[in-house]
């Protein structure tokens, strides 16, 4: 079975990986993918190993990877349009592999229209999965999924109201990172929370307002992608958006659009279905604490590091554990102080192998504790590994997955 993963990696992490590692950018292209799965960003090729131990050929592309992916291209003498790069590389690459099962990792940069495109171009393709654990604008995409897999039980009932069958599927860890990290020492960071914070609707505005007092009652560290606008930036960010609303104006008289559409760059404004905007800003007391992210194996390395590490549900998650974090800082030994949600149970014992809390009082009141009582706390961290390498591994989904692709197809 030959299995191919589309996805996207954050661009803010390409910027940084690719700042610590100018020399790849003129490297074959399977040098630059292996050094950045070898990073261990997102899913990375955690699918590759562990599909592949069960008979199946994977590749995991990273469309976004412009270095990367246009070094590929030259390789494979492939002609792209500069607009569209992204998706011109991406379906020669779907189209060179023949793969039967298309897993679609990433439901923005890859439309509807482009699935089935890929579909209709790729014959080899008998199956398509499609992924999705974060609230998303437009749900046509997933019609062009024979099956979405979802972290969030919530998003489930959502995509089966909506007539897409769907199936839950959960995080895992990659024991392979344990060989990746330093742990010849004992961890130095009180408490972390290391991730995103990004408000907006259905995001991550409970976790914003937990962090902000945590930080007023404790020494949390934060490590976090944090939007900081420029006076110059509010500027040009103005100035687009004076230009879009007069764009959108005279476009709707013929005459004005046809003299539009010839003025390079301006013509650009026509068809854009969004007004240029700054991004959502966060409370300056979590701007200023903030420090740089930390991605892949630094991020891994953060969570080592941590003697407790914070973790709180995006809000479309509202009543379900369902995030990352759960396994990624059990994984690497770290204890886990995790908001209450109601499955849990199903995937930790609280109070033994994870920390749990219900307000923000009790969060502070358990980082406080934790911090007095060390040899109860390394307990937990070592239970809530345990628990994990046991039954939260790749390994593990790998299995689950392909009865899913078997039972499909």
């Amino acid at each position: 079975m030959r299995l191919i993963r589309i996805s996207t990696n954050y661009s803010s992490y390409l910027t940084q990986f690719y700042t610590k590692h100018p020399e790849l950018v003129t490297q074959p292209y399977q040098i630059q993918h292996q050094k950045m799965v070898l990073d261990c960003f997102g899913w990375a090729d955690f699918w590759t190993n562990s599909l592949s131990k069960i008979g199946y050929e994977v590749w995991e592309q990273i469309a976004n990877a412009e270095p990367m992916q246009k070094m590929w291209a030259k390789e494979h003498d492939v002609s792209y349009n500069d607009q569209n790069w992204l998706t011109d590389i991406t379906k020669a690459q779907v189209k060179f592999y023949k793969p039967d099962v298309l897993f679609v990792d990433d439901y923005s940069s890859f439309t509807q229209e482009f699935i089935l495109q890929l579909r209709a171009e790729c014959p080899t393709i008998k199956l398509v999965l499609g992924w999705c654990g974060a609230p998303y604008s437009d749900a046509s995409v997933f019609s062009a999924y024979d099956i979405v897999l979802s972290n969030i039980p919530e998003l489930i009932t959502t995509f089966q109201a909506l007539g897409h069958q769907a199936q839950y599927f959960r995080h895992a860890f990659e024991p392979r990172i344990l060989n990746l990290i330093n742990t010849a020492h004992k961890p130095f960071i009180d408490c972390s929370f290391i991730g995103s914070i990004m408000p907006g609707k259905q995001a991550h505005n409970q976790r914003a307002i937990l962090i902000k007092t945590l930080i007023r009652e404790t020494n949390i560290e934060i490590f976090c992608d944090v939007y900081r606008p420029t006076a110059k930036g509010k500027l040009l960010n103005n100035l687009r958006a004076f230009v879009y609303d007069n764009v959108q104006s005279i476009s709707k008289i013929k005459l004005g659009k046809n003299i539009l559409q010839q003025i390079p760059k301006i013509k650009n404004y026509i068809n854009m279905n969004y007004r240029p905007s700054l991004p959502n800003q966060l409370d300056n007391i979590i701007v200023n604490k903030a420090n740089p992210p930390l991605f892949g194996i630094e991020m891994f390395q953060g969570l080592y590091n941590s003697k407790i590490t914070f973790n709180n549900h995006i809000d479309i998650s509202q009543n379900s554990a369902s995030n990352m974090r759960l396994f990624e800082a059990t994984g690497v030994g770290t204890c886990l102080l995790t908001d209450w949600k109601d499955n849990l149970p199903e995937l930790f014992e609280p109070g033994r192998e994870v920390v749990t809390y219900k307000s923000v009082e009790e969060c502070i009141e358990k980082v406080k504790w934790l911090l007095d009582h060390p040899q109860e706390r390394e307990a937990i961290a070592k239970a809530g590994q345990a628990r994990t390498l046991k039954d939260h591994t790749f390994a593990q989904r790998a299995i689950q997955l392909n009865e899913i692709i078997r039972k499909m197809i």
